[in-house]
């Protein structure tokens, strides 16, 4: 994975699809995939997007309420949180 690009991980399923109807709605550039196994998370769904758009992001996630585990940047064959709520 492109080191320009975050990935949103969650605890539940509902939140996942919350989050990633309210980000194509906000017609952001996203992809849904399945949580890498470096991440602990309770959901096997995350969202992958451009870290350009990360203060956009986390001004979605407050205003809209959305629950998530983390945001996490990739770092060498691992993954790093950068915010988490």
């Amino acid at each position: 994975m492109d080191a320009e690009w975050l990935v949103m991980a969650f605890d539940s399923t509902q939140q996942a699809l919350r989050a990633e109807m309210l980000m194509e709605y906000m017609d952001m550039d996203i992809d849904t995939f399945p949580t890498p196994k470096e991440i602990t998370a309770g959901c096997a769904l995350s969202i992958r997007f451009p870290f350009a758009i990360l203060e956009e992001v986390k001004v979605l996630l407050i205003e809209q309420q959305v629950v998530i585990r983390g945001i996490f940047k990739p770092v060498d064959d691992d993954y790093e949180c950068v915010w988490n709520g």
